[in-house]
């Protein structure tokens, strides 16, 4: 397992790179919730999400140690962050990513210069594939969730929201594979124990959910979300036992909840997220953990969110759901 000293010296290895993002408040959000809500904005990243952390702490790494090649799979976000550092170290990189992929994030890894392949519509044929792609062209994988070096680049996530809010009482962090969970749950825990990290996944991609719940790995068949950033098919063999050692609960949230968080962080706050990220916001929202009266923070993971896509979201809500 990584510990806060593997954190730390990530932080030391990306500090040039990434944003110390903002925390954000609402006050409209902290009196529907009964709590008093900060919002962490990893949306503001370079490349638009928290993903920036751990792709940085490894590829510079592995450039380091004489690679000019990297391979790695991803829905979007992840893509975007190695295609990001690559072309800033000067490395060639393959992303293999979902045939459907939002076209936003696509064009924004092109954009970075890196090579693009489609494979399949799952995380694990995307996996797969990246990893053959890694032997036949003698390249380096760059995993999207289940290494330490990625764990705890996104773990100075958490570093930092302890800082930013000293007396925090919970967080609230989405999972996907389960490397911004891993590592923030890991830099908060073994420093202020006290403080509850609770997952949330959405219904309908809730392979963590079970996983813990069982108390082993369990993969699901699909993940049909409009969270596209969270389709994993089952938890890593490396962030699922520090989800089962540091993780107080993990909570769902329906499909509408998130359009709901999405919707409100756009219209009160100003800030455009993807759903993903609104997934957070919509577990604080709807106070899926019963807390009242503490110092509650989202971690809001990113903001790469395709118009188009917004406006079928917008298009499809009542007059209602818009004013609420």
């Amino acid at each position: 397992m990584i510990s806060i000293y593997d954190i730390n010296d990530a932080y030391g290895n990306i500090a040039d790179v990434i944003r110390r993002t903002p925390v954000l408040t609402s006050r409209t959000l902290s009196a529907k919730t009964d709590n008093k809500m900060f919002l962490k904005g990893e949306h503001l990243q370079p490349t638009g999400a928290f993903k920036i952390r751990g792709a940085t702490n490894k590829v510079r790494t592995v450039a380091e140690e004489g690679a000019k090649h990297i391979v790695t799979a991803s829905s979007g976000n992840h893509g975007q962050a190695v295609a990001y550092i690559a072309g800033k170290l000067g490395l060639e990189a393959t992303i293999v990513v979902p045939e459907n992929a939002v076209s936003s994030k696509v064009a924004a890894i092109r954009g970075y210069g890196a090579n693009i392949m489609t494979c399949g519509t799952t995380s694990t044929e995307r996996l797969q594939k990246a990893e053959e792609l890694t032997t036949e062209q003698e390249a380096v994988f760059i995993p999207p969730y289940d290494d330490p070096l990625i764990m705890a680049g996104q773990g100075t996530a958490g570093v930092e929201i302890l800082e930013q809010i000293p007396d925090v009482d919970a967080i609230y962090i989405t999972i996907g594979g389960g490397g911004l969970i891993s590592g923030i749950a890991t830099a908060v825990k073994e420093s202020r124990p006290d403080v509850k990290v609770i997952g949330v996944e959405p219904e309908q991609a809730n392979d963590t959910f079970l996983s813990k719940k069982q108390g082993k790995l369990t993969a699901i068949e699909r993940a049909d979300t409009i969270a596209d950033g969270l389709r994993a098919s089952q938890p890593g063999d490396l962030t699922f036992p520090v989800v089962q050692k540091y993780v107080d609960d993990i909570v769902l949230v329906t499909e509408d909840e998130i359009t709901e968080a999405l919707v409100f962080v756009l219209e009160r706050m100003k800030q455009l997220i993807e759903p993903s990220a609104a997934v957070a916001v919509a577990a604080a929202m709807t106070n899926k953990a019963g807390l009242h009266e503490k110092n509650i923070c989202s971690v809001v993971s990113g903001g790469n969110m395709a118009l188009d896509k917004l406006a079928g979201i917008i298009g499809g809500l009542s007059p209602v759901t818009l004013t609420r």
